[in-house]
């Protein structure tokens, strides 16, 4: 089973991008627009690995990594934040 990692940004194109990169590299991807829909994708996923935008409309990037660190199962969970 290979590794998952989530895109997490509000931009179709970056996470399109991201996406096929990571994917052509053998990783597994999952994708949110913004952080509250990474939170629902997270409830019964577990991922090695995850990018996250700063500037999101619904949940910001830093919200979202408060609320991410506060859950059992991803509070050691790596983020890469980006700001773009």
């Amino acid at each position: 089973m290979g590794r998952t990692i989530m895109i997490v940004d509000d931009s179709p194109s970056i996470r399109q991008v991201v996406s096929m990169s990571l994917t052509k590299a053998g990783y597994e991807v999952l994708e949110a627009e913004d952080g509250q829909d990474a939170l629902n994708k997270l409830e019964n996923q577990k991922v090695n690995l995850i990018i996250c935008d700063v500037n999101m409309p619904n949940m910001d990037g830093l919200t979202f990594l408060k609320s991410l660190k506060q859950l059992q199962n991803h509070k050691f969970t790596p983020v890469i934040m980006l700001t773009t």
